[in-house]
């Protein structure tokens, strides 16, 4: 879904007035759900979620932690949903086999740094994970989700939008009130720079919660290309600034929903626009993974990684989740 305008205005614009009731009940109801206890995991469950519906940046983060959960010479294994698919799983993810339309994007992208399962089923998928040599375990996303008991939870913000307008669901971009969701949280991932970023890190502080700050690095390679650019991720501008950033030259672009599947008439559009500018077509990784292959071959892709500004908080905090004195 593209995120409806409002939800980025004040709480006091009148569709969210109108909203806010629905938006209290959904919010309570899903505190209560939060609240519940879960199973133990066979391992360590590290969970990278977000307060928010929509993108956050949670998979470049989730990938990043996993990287410094290596070098720290654990064996960790991503644990996933599989948002978009149609496999319920427990399944292990195969980017050889397996197309998003069975898993969504964002496993596809996991499965090519470490295992990756698939399970709507939390506990039956973090007993696969083991069985694939897991410890830990890196949920993306679930923060919400009760099923399993996480030992290290991290929420992830989006420093451009903050949490939004501060409300639950319909009436804004919350899942649950936000001070009902700091007590599942021990630490806070904030990507890139903005205000509302900046008041939802002052909470986490006055909380006396960890701040983990981090970039997102756009890989070199399209400088002085002429480019058509296209994205259906959280927020698509954030994409558009980082490849204007690469020195590209953006002839035109198109934003399309999160999680969006292309349809043949968008590709019919977008191969039409790219012909009559000379350009090339580029997309993000999660885009590309949904694209039929044929038309994917003619795609550029610019990769981006996360990168922690300061990374030793945080790894103490993986240290401590690999030891298990978090358990």
């Amino acid at each position: 879904m593209r995120p409806p305008a409002f939800w980025d205005a004040a709480p006091t614009h009148p569709v969210a007035r109108v909203l806010r009731p629905l938006g209290a009940l959904y919010g309570r109801h899903t505190a209560g759900r939060m609240d519940r206890a879960g199973l133990r995991a066979p391992c360590p469950v590290l969970c990278v979620g977000n307060f928010t519906l929509g993108g956050a940046g949670k998979t470049p983060t989730a990938l990043a932690l996993a990287g410094l959960l290596r070098d720290l010479g654990a064996n960790p294994a991503f644990l996933t949903r599989g948002y978009g698919g149609s496999l319920a799983g427990p399944v292990v993810v195969d980017p050889d086999r397996h197309r998003a339309g069975e898993t969504g994007d964002e496993p596809l992208l996991l499965a090519r740094l470490a295992p990756t399962i698939l399970a709507r089923d939390r506990l039956a998928g973090a007993r696969l994970c083991v069985a694939q040599g897991a410890d830990p375990v890196v949920m993306d996303d679930g923060l919400q989700n009760p099923s399993l008991t996480k030992d290290l939870s991290l929420a992830v913000v989006d420093a451009g939008v903050g949490v939004g307008n501060g409300l639950s669901f319909p009436a804004g971009p919350l899942r649950v009130p936000l001070a009902r969701q700091w007590r599942h949280v021990n630490g806070l991932v904030l990507i890139g720079e903005g205000a509302k970023g900046e008041d939802v890190a002052k909470e986490a502080h006055r909380r006396g919660l960890p701040i983990h700050r981090a970039r997102l690095i756009a890989a070199a390679g399209l400088s002085k290309r002429r480019v058509i650019a296209f994205a259906g991720i959280g927020r698509p501008e954030k994409f558009f600034v980082s490849l204007r950033e690469t020195g590209a030259e953006i002839v035109d672009t198109r934003a399309f929903p999160d999680h969006h599947p292309y349809r043949a008439s968008d590709l019919e559009d977008l191969a039409a626009r790219a012909a009559r500018a000379g350009a090339d077509l580029v997309t993000t990784e999660k885009d590309h993974v949904r694209l039929p292959q044929l038309f994917a071959a003619r795609v550029g892709v610019l990769p981006v990684t996360l990168r922690f500004n300061d990374p030793g908080p945080l790894i103490a905090q993986l240290k401590a989740l690999v030891s298990g004195s978090q358990l």
